[in-house]
C-alpha cells in the first residue's frame, strides 16, 4: 500500500508541475488573438484534467503516507511542505480565472477584428506574476520532500 500511495503521490506532484510548466510555456508566448484563444482554452481543459485531481491527491497521499511512515505530523519539513503547498495553489486559483478572461479577450478580439484589449494585456501580467511564485514554491516543495531538511 505504501509503495502504491507513494507512487500516485509522486505522479500527482509531476502532474501539478509539469502542466503548470506547460501552461507558463505556451500561454506565456507571445502569438496572435486566435492562437492564444485556443491554446488558453486547452491550458484550462488541461488545468481541470490534470491539475485539479493533483491539488486533490498532493495533501491526501501526502499525509496517508506519513502515517503510514509514521513520521510525525509536527515535523518542521512537513509543515513547510504543506506553507508551499498552499501557496502553490492560493496563486493557481486565481491564475485558472486569469485563463479564462485571457481566453475570453482573445476570443472577443478575433469576433470583432480588434487588437487585444489594455484589459487583456493587464490580466496576461498578472497571470505571468502569479506564476512565478508558484512555480517556485512547487520546487521548493519537491525539494522540502525529498530530503526533509528540517
Amino acid at each position: 500500500m505504501f509503495l502504491l500511495l507513494k507512487t500516485v503521490h509522486i505522479l500527482s506532484a509531476t502532474l501539478l508541475f509539469g502542466t503548470g510548466l506547460g501552461s507558463a510555456f505556451t500561454c506565456g508566448a507571445r502569438i496572435a488573438a486566435a492562437l492564444i484563444a485556443g491554446v488558453s482554452r486547452q491550458a484550462v481543459w488541461a488545468d481541470w484534467l490534470f491539475t485539479v485531481p493533483a491539488v486533490i491527491l498532493q495533501p491526501l497521499t501526502g499525509l496517508w503516507l506519513m502515517a503510514l511512515a509514521g513520521h510525525s505530523f509536527d515535523a518542521l519539513w512537513l509543515k513547510l511542505s504543506l506553507v508551499l503547498y498552499l501557496l502553490a495553489v492560493a496563486c493557481w486559483l486565481p491564475v485558472v480565472w486569469l485563463q479564462i478572461r485571457i481566453q475570453r479577450l482573445a476570443a472577443g478580439a478575433i469576433a470583432s477584428r480588434a487588437p487585444l484589449s489594455a484589459l487583456y494585456h493587464r490580466l496576461r501580467g498578472f497571470w505571468f506574476w502569479l506564476g512565478w511564485p508558484a512555480f517556485l514554491a512547487v520546487l521548493a516543495a519537491f525539494f522540502v520532500m525529498v530530503v526533509k531538511p528540517l
